[in-house]
């Protein structure tokens, strides 16, 4: 009797799993269902135009508050910036080497341009994060949550603070940036997708990725064979092999779209 019981427990739960309401079609393989979505963060899940506007707005006030320091934080930032694109998508990269390059290139030691990179690019955009949220965000991950998807983070650079700031950290399982030792390095390199995929023990063909870049992100995911949709106003080049949709609400209609036939 008890045995009788429990396989009925575990074929409700199946049959409730296998509902279409619990399930999502994949927009890009639509034999397969979605199990996890992998999102990027900047540019992604925040809207980058506004708070560079803003951020800019406190680096110019640099000139009147700080004007001896001033030309040493532009420096780093500029240096921080470009050693990365340098870095995108070379085995030896990584938030140490970016770190090192940009040293060099700015000509202070790493430890200062750490500080910097600390202040002005982690923590003094945290304030302004919230109001630039991408419009349909908690309304995606809700959707994405009520169908029992696992949700990621697969970032450049570290996430945590600022999915904090964004009201949403909650969403999400698993958070992983270029800098952690499974990874290691800069998208397009496939690592950190493999690397997502192998925590949940996901097939990458089971993951969606979304992000805002066609060169770090779709390259990123189709170098690991993981479909991925690109949040652009743009239109993608065929050979991408990536969805374009113009927001991140356009994508839930799309997957709610799918998840109905």
């Amino acid at each position: 009797m008890l045995a009788s019981h429990a396989n009925v427990s575990v074929l409700e739960q199946f049959a409730e799993y296998a509902s279409s309401d619990a399930m999502v079609c994949n927009p890009l393989i639509p034999t397969r269902r979605i199990r996890a979505v992998l999102f990027d963060v900047d540019g992604t899940l925040y809207r980058q135009r506004p708070l560079r506007l803003l951020m800019a707005a406190e680096l110019s006030t640099l000139f009147f508050t700080q004007p001896l320091r001033a030309p040493a934080i532009w420096r780093a930032l500029s240096a921080y910036r470009t050693s990365q694109e340098t870095l995108r998508g070379r085995e030896d990269a990584g938030a140490a080497r970016q770190l090192e390059l940009a040293a060099s290139r700015a000509r202070m030691t790493t430890e200062e341009v750490a500080a910097i990179v600390d202040e002005w690019m982690i923590e003094r955009p945290l304030k302004y994060l919230e109001r630039c949220r991408a419009h349909g965000v908690v309304e995606l991950l809700d959707f994405l949550e009520a169908r029992r998807i696992k949700l990621g983070i697969l970032s450049d650079y570290p996430a945590a603070k600022k999915l904090d700031a964004l009201g949403i950290a909650r969403y999400f399982s698993l958070v992983l940036c270029g800098g952690d030792p499974d990874v290691a390095a800069f998208k397009p390199s496939p690592r950190g997708f493999l690397a997502a995929c192998a925590r949940w023990q996901f097939d990458p063909a089971d993951v969606l990725y979304v992000g805002d870049r066609v060169d770090a992100d779709a390259a990123g995911a189709a170098a690991a064979s993981m479909p991925a949709v690109i949040v652009t106003s743009g239109r993608l080049q065929k050979w991408t092999g990536a969805l374009a949709v113009s927001s991140l609400e356009r994508l839930r209609d799309v997957l709610d779209d799918n998840n109905s036939r």
